[in-house]
């Protein structure tokens, strides 16, 4: 379940207000192309692929861990076993078939991810904080996460921005981003792209063509360059022509309101 984040609110000319994680998940949302097979992970990229599939988006194929295909829950899932899944998918197949036909055949385009930490170069920590024989925080851990950044054609990854979450050094490396940056990743052979876009609460970050190095390409409404540059754990680099992204519609609000309070109420007293 998304949680209801109380940074700032930004205001519409409408009048409507929203918070950083609302513009956060309507950013992602819009990432998604109709009819595009989607390898989606639990917590916010679960809001924002579901919010594109209820507005933009209707034709995208949700695929979860679980085995689940062509999900269309009518609340955010608790975790990939949630019965929601299975009773709004299509089909239901075995993890070692989504995992070695679907995922590893090259047959699913776009995988969204979640992190506790990423580095400069898109590659995720979803393990531990601090170091792995005595971690300050133990994490829920890989799960199907390093496969699905390995092998989906494209990566989304979306994670709220601070320096304790964009990190120069990993505390441990979960999932291959862009490795070492220039063509670490080809020579790994990974056969999918690898990051596309790193979405937070602040603005949009896309790997350099040449070094995969991530760059700030564009902020959300409100937000300045140097709040991002202060909220990033390295020195980060800022794209010639940073963009602004786009207001939240009503529409897009409107939706993704309707899709949190539904799963509220639907989960209240089961976490």
């Amino acid at each position: 379940m998304t949680e209801s984040h109380s940074t700032p609110h930004a205001t519409l000319p409408s009048t409507l207000e929203y918070t950083s994680d609302e513009m956060m998940t309507i950013a992602a949302a819009r990432m998604v192309h109709n009819g595009t097979s989607l390898f989606v992970g639990i917590g916010l990229p679960s809001a924002a692929a579901n919010l594109a599939r209820l507005t933009h988006a209707p034709d995208t194929v949700l695929i979860y861990e679980s085995g689940t295909i062509g999900t269309k829950p009518n609340v955010l899932p608790l975790s990939i076993g949630d019965s929601e899944l299975a009773e709004t998918s299509e089909t239901v197949v075995g993890i070692v078939e989504i995992f070695n036909y679907w995922l590893m055949g090259g047959k699913i385009g776009l995988g969204f991810l979640g992190a506790a930490q990423i580095d400069k170069f898109a590659n995720i920590n979803s393990t531990v904080i601090g170091p792995y024989n005595q971690p300050k925080v133990r994490l829920p851990g890989a799960g199907g996460a390093p496969a699905i950044a390995a092998s989906c054609g494209e990566v989304l990854i979306t994670l709220r921005h601070s320096t304790k979450a964009l990190v120069e050094k990993l505390d441990f490396r979960t999932s291959g981003g862009h490795m070492e940056g220039g063509d670490s990743r080809q020579k790994m052979r990974f056969p999918g792209k690898g990051p596309v876009a790193v979405i937070t609460d602040l603005g949009i970050l896309t790997p350099d063509p040449a070094t995969k190095e991530l760059v700030l390409t564009s902020v959300h409404p409100g937000v300045t360059v140097e709040q991002v540059i202060a909220a990033t754990g390295w020195p980060l680099k800022v794209a010639e022509e940073l963009r602004t992204t786009p207001l939240p519609a009503e529409t897009e609000l409107r939706v993704l309101r309707d899709l949190n309070e539904r799963t509220a109420k639907a989960h209240a007293g089961q976490e």
